[in-house]
C-alpha cells in the first residue's frame, strides 16, 4: 500500500489515501463524468482508505438522479476531489489530477459504460 496526498486547486480541500501503487485510471461515460473529463481511482476505496481535510463549509456536494452517488467539490475554486460511488455504495473514488505526483497524461486508462449502466 502506498499513501497519496491530495488537494483542489486552491488548498481548502486536502485528501490522503491508502491504496496500491497509481499506474492506471478510470473515465466513466455517465453524463456528469462526461462533463467532467476527469480521470479518476481505477480502485473504488473503502471509507478507512480516505482521509479528507477540510472545514465541511468548504465541501460541496452535488447530486442528480438516484442521488446515490455523492460528488464533492471545493465550493471555492469549484474543483471536484472526490465521490462516493453509486456502484458501490459506500465506496470511493479520487480524482487522480489532484495527486501532484500522478501525471494523469501518462496513465492508461479504463472506460466504465455509465451512460447505460443500470443500477439494481
Amino acid at each position: 500500500m502506498k499513501t497519496y496526498q491530495g488537494s483542489c486547486h486552491c488548498g481548502a480541500v486536502k485528501f490522503s489515501i491508502d491504496c496500491k501503487p497509481i499506474n492506471k485510471g478510470l473515465r466513466c461515460t455517465c453524463s456528469i463524468c462526461r462533463r467532467k473529463g476527469t480521470l479518476m481511482s481505477s480502485e473504488a476505496l473503502d471509507k478507512d482508505q480516505i482521509r479528507i481535510t477540510a472545514n465541511p463549509e468548504d465541501i460541496g456536494l452535488y447530486q442528480f438522479d438516484s442521488k446515490k452517488a455523492h460528488h464533492y467539490f471545493c465550493k471555492h475554486c469549484g474543483i471536484y476531489t472526490h465521490h462516493e460511488t453509486a456502484r458501490y455504495p459506500g465506496k470511493y473514488r479520487v480524482n487522480l489530477g489532484c495527486i501532484d505526483e500522478v501525471d494523469t497524461f501518462a496513465l492508461d486508462f479504463d472506460v466504465f459504460d455509465g451512460r447505460n449502466w443500470m443500477p439494481d
